[in-house]
């Protein structure tokens, strides 16, 4: 980092400017710890400064995380999203626990490539090694736990991904200086709330929780879903468990509330990951509205909604089945048919809560059921939903958020009844493409008529949306919100 580039960092740390958090972590060599910009503590002298692309890289250089700001609990936003999709995919899997036990070999293999370039790509957008990553990650996660939780030490040690007590006691001190029981003690929460284990999921404001809340009760399913007037609640199963999530926002701070009822605590990192990915916490709306603004169809909808996000899915199968019923009908008969669905072969929840009875159908059930059912639908679409559930049910990773996106886009257009539209949706919704755009959308070329009512082809419009990329699922977003 050059001398100017160090000194603009700086004045962001001067102004405590929330726009940098997350992208910036800032090592203080008279105390030994790092922070996130925006901490209230006295602003270091710029020559005892370093400067940090990620938590892990801090971490790595022999500074302890702030117990005032609580690094680990700010925004998982960095300035190289979007850039290396290899790293935002290796993230996945660190979330997913793949160093927990397996090795960087394994991982890179996963990845489609060899050790040294995986650690190259690593170097080079967080700073450091993977396996350091991985430690941070675990260690600002169990800190999280103790802060924010209740859970004993040894549920905190098993739900960050540490083999043993032992390992995670030394790794805690060794990263933050103190044993993890003196920050229990420093922090109280009195008992486990009643509901499950809470959490708060930091963003980058703004965020617009109507529309989010809006898109998810326009599209609830009975028995798997709720919306209320502040919260979405929903089953949720990983592996043999099952359990329930609630969310809804922190007033007063740019954080949402996470509760989760599940019985296996070793789950909380990978709902956490699923969570964020839902609500797509991690996008930069400020960055992206930056490159929407730019174009004046967009300009008025983007001042008008200047958090808006792009809602995902709990569950990257499930999503895709809706978008399959949802092909060429509306989204209250697409809820009507996949609502049927869970009714008819969703496994019973074994608690229920806010009308929460059902989980969604697994992929071996549909593919078993559906072989001679027509669900009030053209057979093609059926035979669509079969084909997907058959697919995966063979081959679970194919719509994994581990899976690269180029991977699973091929792998859908192979399916039956996946078509140009659909496989946009669903890379839009359930893989997570920022830049995925169904330009054959009835509603986005109705968005581009002229003053005779004639709307563009598809082909024309992909040739428009060209100016957005690499955001045009964020611009269709914003043409389909009202």
């Amino acid at each position: 980092m050059t001398m100017s580039e160090r000194e603009r960092a700086y004045r962001a740390i001067v102004a405590r400017d929330a726009r940098f958090d997350g992208r910036l972590f800032v090592g203080v060599r008279t105390t030994g710890v790092f922070c996130r910009p925006i901490c209230r503590a006295r602003t270091p002298r710029l020559e005892n400064v370093e400067l940090f692309a990620s938590a892990a890289a801090a971490q790595a250089a022999g500074f302890r995380p702030c117990l005032l700001c609580r690094p680990e609990s700010s925004p998982d936003v960095a300035a190289w999203r979007g850039s290396s999709a290899t790293v935002s995919r290796a993230l996945v899997h660190l979330a997913e626990g793949a160093l927990d036990e397996g090795t960087v070999d394994e991982l890179a293999e996963r990845l489609g490539m060899g050790e040294r370039q995986l650690r190259r790509l690593f170097e080079k957008h967080l700073g450091t090694s993977p396996i350091a990553v991985a430690q941070s990650r675990r260690v600002l996660f169990a800190k999280k736990l103790v802060h924010e939780t209740s859970l004993s030490m040894a549920e905190i040690a098993h739900a960050s991904g540490f083999g043993s007590i032992r390992r995670f006691n030394e790794a805690f001190a060794a990263a933050v200086g103190r044993p993890p029981s003196s920050l229990r003690r420093a922090h109280a929460s009195g008992g486990r709330a009643e509901e499950g284990t809470s959490l708060t999921l930091g963003f980058v404001p703004p965020l617009d929780w109507a529309s989010l809340l809006s898109f998810f009760r326009d599209r609830a399913l009975t028995g798997l879903e709720h919306v209320d007037d502040e919260s979405y609640a929903r089953t949720i199963a990983l592996g043999p468990h099952q359990g329930t999530i609630r969310v809804r926002p922190l007033r007063g701070r740019d954080a949402l509330s996470l509760t989760v009822v599940f019985p296996d605590v070793a789950a909380l990192g990978a709902i956490v990951s699923r969570v964020r990915r839902m609500f797509d916490l991690d996008a930069d709306v400020r960055v992206i509205g930056r490159v929407l603004r730019r174009d004046p169809v967009l300009r008025s909808r983007v001042r008008a909604r200047p958090g808006l996000r792009v809602p995902g899915a709990w569950d990257p199968f499930e999503s895709t089945v809706r978008a399959i019923l949802g092909q060429q009908v509306s989204i209250a008969r697409a809820r009507v048919l996949a609502s049927e669905l869970v009714a008819r072969w969703g496994p019973r929840a074994t608690t229920s809560t806010r009308g929460l009875t059902h989980l969604f159908p697994t992929p071996a059930a549909l593919a078993r059921e559906l072989e001679d059912q027509r669900l009030g639908m053209p057979g093609s679409r059926t035979r669509a939903l079969a084909s997907l559930a058959g697919a995966v049910s063979k081959d679970p990773s194919l719509l994994a958020a581990t899976t690269s996106i180029d991977d699973a886009r091929t792998r859908l257009r192979a399916l039956s009844g996946v078509g140009s539209w659909t496989e946009e949706y669903v890379a839009l919704r359930a893989l997570r493409d920022p830049d995925a755009f169904p330009a054959s959308d009835v509603a986005l070329l109705r968005a581009f008529e002229d003053e005779r009512g004639a709307r563009p082809s598809p082909d024309a419009l992909t040739t428009r949306a060209e100016a957005w990329r690499p955001f045009r699922a964020y611009a269709a977003q914003h043409l389909w919100t009202e």
